[in-house]
This record gives C-alpha cells, structure tokens and sequence, in this order.
C-alpha cells in the first residue's frame, strides 16, 4: 500500500510524492521515542492499538512495553477489517 500510494502521487506530482513519504516515514520513527502520540482508533478504542494519519492513510499500530509494530498502511477511505488488524501481533 505505501509504495502503491507513492506511485499514485508521483503520477501527477513527484516531488510532492517524495513529500509525503518521507512524512509517513518520520511520523513512524518517531513512534519508537513517543509510542502514544498516535490517536486510539475510534472504532476500537484499545490503548494498545493506535493509529497516525498521514493524509490520506491511516497507520494503526500496536505499542507495547518494548516495542513498536506497524500493523498496516490504510486508505482513509477503505473500509478494514478490524479483525485483521487486531490479530496481528498478539
């Protein structure tokens, strides 16, 4: 999905598409030096499982005591299986 969304923006817009995933890629990182930045996910509300929003997908994932996991990289607007996303991982 991130390289399908890349490709996407780079269709019309190149630059703004290496943007957009150096943004996905910093708002991820940061996640090891601040787990709980990202908002629960509203149709969860698990604390352990959490999303951030770069326009326009969504990044749940899941934190732990030592550990970060990215459990996907979403369209906002595709519905998903939440199912999916709270099985992976534990």
């Amino acid at each position: 999905m991130l390289a399908d969304a890349a490709d996407y923006i780079a269709a019309e817009r190149p630059s703004a598409a290496l943007w957009w995933l150096d943004d996905v890629m910093a708002q991820t990182r940061s996640l090891s030096q601040f787990p709980d930045r990202g908002r629960m996910i509203p149709e969860l509300q698990r604390p352990e499982i959490r999303e951030v929003l770069v326009d326009p997908c969504r990044i749940p994932y899941r934190r732990d005591d030592d550990q970060v996991t990215i459990l996907a990289v979403l369209h906002d607007r595709r519905a998903f299986e939440l199912v999916d996303i709270t099985e992976v991982g534990g």
